[in-house]
């Protein structure tokens, strides 16, 4: 089993929020999984940005 990762508390507060995943589930997801759901928030980010007007 993988260790929890080493991040902070107010972190895994955000990521969780963001990624609509428990804090549990969050802390022992494994890295190559967080770090895909970060690139594709993200993207959704960036296309969102890109499609407002200014």
């Amino acid at each position: 089993m993988s260790q929890p990762l080493q991040i902070s508390a107010e972190t895994a507060i955000k990521l969780s929020k963001q990624l609509n995943v428990p804090i549990e589930h969050l802390m022992h997801m494994p890295k190559h999984i967080l770090l895909q759901k970060l690139a594709e928030l993200a993207k959704k980010e960036a296309e969102a940005s890109t499609e407002k007007p200014e």
